[in-house]
């Protein structure tokens, strides 16, 4: 994914039960005050949770985003954003997942919920 790696995103494991990323704090992915901009945090979420999206499709099948909702429960301001995405359902039309993302502390910075078309998969 090619704007994932200009963001920085890095992918620390992958498989069809987790997926795990980060990215780094960095003025130039900061709104005033210093804070992590949202479209940062979202640009994370959605590139690890489409990952695990990936890794969980059939055969032959590609997917796209079709849906997904953020909530923000707490500002980053230095340090690593993790994200740890793990599939909600995984059906022949949709999968849906769930992303956590949390600061350095391990506190929660927000929650992501994202469903992902299954395209031109065989059945």
């Amino acid at each position: 994914m090619p704007f994932a790696v200009s963001l920085g995103v890095r992918i620390e494991a992958a498989s069809a039960e987790e997926v795990r990323g980060q990215l780094d704090w960095a003025p130039r992915h900061c709104t005033a005050g210093g804070v992590l901009h949202g479209g940062a945090v979202m640009a994370l979420a959605d590139s690890i949770g489409a990952v695990c999206a990936v890794l969980n499709l059939p055969e032959g099948a590609h997917t796209a985003t079709i849906e997904s909702k953020t909530n923000f429960f707490r500002a980053v301001r230095e340090g690593t954003l993790r994200a740890v995405s793990r599939p909600l359902h995984v059906g022949r039309t949709s999968i849906a997942v769930q992303t956590e993302l949390l600061d350095g502390a391990r506190r929660r910075v927000g929650h992501t919920t994202q469903t992902q078309a299954v395209l031109g998969a065989t059945t």
